[in-house]
C-alpha cells in the first residue's frame, strides 16, 4: 500500500522491510512464527527454502544479463570473482581466528567460506533500485550482478576444502576429495549441466514459438519452471545447483531470443519480489538471537560486532581497490571502492553455513572436538554478520541519498551567504573609498542659466554647467550664497565630504541636515 513511498522515495528495498517485519513476528517479540519450533526439520526447511530463493534469483541474473555477456566480460569477472574471493576468504578466516581464539585456522576457514560470497538477491535488490538505476553506470550494475551470480556457486570450493581438512583422517584424503568432489563433479559438473539444460531450452522453446504450440502466457511461465527443473537435476545428483543455475540462465539468454520475447512481462518481476520478500521474513524468524551471546564458546556481543565491522572494511575493498585496473568495467577508484563496499552477505551465506552444518557431526554440550565445536558457533557467527549486512547494505542507498541532499543544501546555504558577504564588503568598500576621496579632493559645480545645457572642465576639481533656464534658489533650504560673475550664472560648489555646501544663489545642501 505505500511501497512506492518506501522503494521509489526512501529508497528502502524489501530486505530491510521483510527482515524487520520477520524479527517483529519472530519469537523475540510477537512469537506469531518461529521456525525453529519444527525441531531437527528445521534445518533442512530452511536449506531448502535458501535454495530456491538463491536459485530463481542467480537464474533471473543470468537471463537478464545482454546477449553473450559472459563471454564478452570473461576477463573482469575472471578477476572480481577468483583473486578477490581467494583474498577475502584468507582475510576474513584471519579476523576469526583473531577474535575467536578457541578455532583453529581450518574452522575459521569454514566460517569464512560461507561470508565470503557476495548475496546476488541483496545485491540484485540494491543494484536494480531506483538510486543505482539513477547514480550508477550500466556497465557497473551489470558486472556487479554477474559477479555476485558468479560467485556464489563458487563457494562450494572453498567451503568444501574447510570441511574436508575437519572431518577427514589425513590432508592427503582430504584434498583428493576437495579436487575430485569440490571442483571436477560439483563446479565444471554443475556449470556444464546448467548450460546444456538452459541451451536445449532455448532451442524448444524456439522451435515451440516458430511453430505456434505455445502462448505468450506458458512462455513467460516457463522462466520460473526451468529455474525449478535445473536445481532439481543438479541437486539430486549432488552437483552444484547454484552454479547450474547461473549458468541455465546465461545460456537460455546468449542469443537474445528469450529476453526478446518476456522484456515487457512483469511475472517475473513479481515471482521474485514474493519470494525474496518470504525469504527476508523468514530470515527474519529465524535469526538465533538467544545464540549472539555464549561466552563459554568464545561468542560475545562485541566481538561480533568487531567481526561485521572489520569483515565490511575488510573483506573486499582492499582486493578491489588494488585490482580494479585489471577489470575494464570499473574505470576509476571511486568505482572500486563502490564496488567493494557493495558486497551483501545474506541469503547466500546462510545457505551455506546450513549446508555445512549439515555435514559436521551434531555438536554435544561442551563439544567434544573441534569438528562439534565448528558446528555450534558457525550458524551464530554468520547469522550475526548476515544480519549486520542487511543492515549496512539495505541501509546504504537512504543514508547516500540523504547525505547527498544535506551537502546540496549546505552548499545552497553556503553559496547565498557568500554572495550576501560579497554584496556588504562590496557596499562598505564603497563608502570607504567616497570618505577617503572627500578627504582629498573637492569639486566646484559652476552652472550657467542663461545658456543652453553645456558642460565643460574647468580644471580638475571644477565643473561648469550652462543652464538655458534661470536657476532657482529654495530659500528654505538656503544657509549661505556667494556671488557668481557673470548674469545669469549660478556657482555651485560641492564638497564631496558634506554634500552640496555653496552656490551664488544661496543654494546649500548639508548631509547632516538630512
Amino acid at each position: 500500500m505505500c511501497s512506492l513511498l518506501v522503494k521509489e522515495k526512501l529508497y528502502i528495498n524489501e530486505v530491510v522491510l521483510g527482515t524487520a517485519f520477520g524479527i517483529l513476528m519472530g519469537p523475540h517479540v510477537a512469537n506469531a512464527f518461529d521456525p525453529r519450533d519444527w525441531g531437527a526439520e528445521t534445518q533442512k526447511i530452511t536449506l531448502e527454502i535458501m535454495r530456491v530463493v538463491l536459485a530463481m534469483g542467480l537464474f533471473a541474473i543470468g537471463v537478464e544479463l545482454p546477449k553473450s555477456y559472459m563471454a564478452k566480460h570473461v576477463r573482469g569477472l575472471l578477476v572480481l570473482v577468483v583473486p578477490t574471493m581467494a583474498i577475502g576468504w584468507v582475510i576474513v578466516a584471519g579476523i576469526l581466528k583473531a577474535l575467536f581464539g578457541e578455532l583453529n585456522f581450518v574452522s575459521c576457514l569454514a566460517i569464512a567460506a560461507c561470508l565470503t560470497p557476495t548475496d546476488p538477491i541483496i545485491c540484485a535488490a540494491i543494484v536494480g533500485g531506483k538510486f543505482a538505476m539513477k547514480h550508477v553506470p550500466l556497465n557497473l550494475r551489470q558486472i556487479l550482478s554477474a559477479e555476485s551470480a558468479a560467485n556464489d556457486g563458487l563457494a562450494y570450493p572453498f567451503l568444501s576444502i574447510s570441511i574436508y581438512l575437519t572431518v577427514e583422517a589425513s590432508t592427503r584424503e582430504a584434498i583428493g576429495k576437495w579436487f575430485l568432489v569440490g571442483w571436477l563433479y560439483q563446479v565444471i559438473l554443475g556449470t556444464a549441466l546448467g548450460a546444456v539444460l538452459g541451451t536445449m531450452f532455448n532451442w524448444l522453446m524456439k522451435l515451440s514459438h516458430n511453430k505456434g504450440f505455445i502462448d505468450r502466457e506458458s512462455y513467460v511461465a516457463q522462466y520460473l519452471a526451468m529455474a525449478l527443473f535445473t536445481i532439481g537435476i543438479a541437486s539430486t545428483i549432488g552437483s552444484d545447483d547454484l552454479l547450474a543455475a547461473f549458468a541455465a540462465g546465461t545460456a537460455i539468454s546468449w542469443d537474445g531470443n528469450f529476453n526478446t520475447h518476456t522484456e515487457d512481462e512483469i511475472f517475473a518481476s513479481v515471482i521474485d519480489l514474493v519470494l525474496n520478500c518470504a525469504c527476508f521474513v523468514y530470515i527474519g524468524a529465524w535469526l538465533p538471537f538467544e545464540s549472539f551471546n555464549m561466552p563459554q564458546y568464545g561468542i560475545e556481543p562485541w566481538r561480533l560486532v568487531v567481526l561485521v565491522i572489520a569483515i565490511l572494511a575488510l573483506r573486499r575493498i582492499p582486493s578491489i581497490l588494488l585490482l580494479f585496473k585489471w577489470v575494464p568495467e570499473i574505470t576509476t577508484w571511486q568505482e572500486a571502492l563502490f564496488s567493494g563496499h557493495f558486497g551483501p552477505m545474506g541469503v547466500g551465506a546462510i545457505f551455506i553455513s546450513t549446508l555445512a552444518v549439515s555435514r559436521l557431526p551434531e555438536p554435544h554440550d561442551p563439544p567434544a572436538n573441534q569438528a562439534e565445536l565448528l558446528a555450534k558457533v558457525l550458524q551464530p557467527i554468520v547469522s550475526f554478520v548476515v544480519l549486520g549486512s542487511i543492515i549496512t547494505h539495505g541501509l546504504s542507498i537512504p543514508f547516500f541519498s540523504f547525505g547527498r541532499n544535506m551537502s546540496l543544501t549546505m552548499s545552497r546555504s553556503a553559496t547565498l551567504t557568500s554572495m550576501r558577504s560579497s554584496e556588504n564588503a562590496d557596499y562598505l568598500r564603497s563608502l570607504s573609498t567616497t570618505k577617503r576621496l572627500a578627504h582629498n579632493s573637492r569639486a566646484d559645480v559652476v552652472v550657467d542659466t542663461s545658456s543652453g545645457p553645456q558642460t565643460s572642465q574647468v580644471d580638475n576639481n571644477t565643473l561648469v554647467t550652462r543652464m538655458s533656464t534661470p536657476s532657482r534658489q529654495d530659500p528654505a533650504t538656503s544657509a549661505t550664497s556667494s556671488q557668481g560673475s557673470g548674469s545669469g550664472l549660478t556657482a555651485i560648489t560641492l564638497d564631496l565630504e558634506s554634500g552640496l555646501v555653496g552656490s551664488n544663489k544661496g543654494v546649500h545642501f548639508s548631509p547632516s541636515a538630512q
